[in-house]
C-alpha cells in the first residue's frame, strides 16, 4: 500500500507564489490601461479642442483648462476600466460587438449631452468621427491591456 505524503519541496508554495504574481500583473495591467487612457483622451481633447472643432462650455475649472478634465481623468478612466473587466469575460468576437455597442452608446450619449450645453461642435463635426473614433480608442485600448497582461 503507497501513502502519498506532502514533501516539503513541493511546488505547492511555488503555484502560491504564481498565481500572487499573476494577479499583481493583472492589477498592474489594469491601473496602466485606465492612466494610458486618461492620457490618451486628455491629449485627443487638447488637440480636438485646439483645432476648434468642439468645446465645453460647463466644465470644471473652466478659467484652467480648455477641456472637460471631470471627463478626461474621471469619468473615461473608470468606464475603461468597466469595459476591460467586461472584455475579459467575453469571447473574441462578443468583444468587438460590444465595442461597437459601447461605441455607439457614446455616439447617442454625446449627442445627448450636446443638447443640453455641455459641448459645443463645430459645423464640421459629424458625429460619426465619434462612433468611429471611440470604437478605434476602445480597441486600442483594449490591445494595449491585453499586451501588458500577457
Amino acid at each position: 500500500m503507497n501513502i502519498v505524503k506532502h514533501l516539503r519541496e513541493s511546488n505547492y508554495q511555488s503555484s502560491r507564489k504564481k498565481q500572487y504574481y499573476r494577479r499583481n500583473q493583472r492589477i498592474n495591467a489594469y491601473l496602466s490601461t485606465i492612466i494610458f487612457a486618461a492620457l490618451i483622451g486628455t491629449y485627443l481633447d487638447l488637440l480636438l479642442v485646439g483645432a476648434g472643432l468642439y468645446s465645453f462650455p460647463k466644465r470644471p475649472f473652466s478659467e484652467v483648462f480648455t477641456i472637460n478634465i471631470l471627463f478626461t481623468l474621471c469619468i473615461l478612466p473608470l468606464l475603461s476600466l468597466i469595459i476591460i473587466f467586461v472584455l475579459t469575460r467575453l469571447h473574441k468576437l462578443l468583444r468587438y460587438l460590444f465595442l461597437f455597442i459601447c461605441s455607439l452608446f457614446v455616439y447617442i450619449v454625446e449627442q445627448t449631452a450636446e443638447q443640453y450645453g455641455l459641448f459645443i461642435h463645430s459645423t464640421y463635426w459629424k458625429h460619426e468621427f465619434s462612433l468611429f473614433g471611440y470604437f478605434l480608442f476602445l480597441i486600442f485600448i483594449w490591445k494595449f491591456y491585453s499586451w501588458l497582461d500577457n
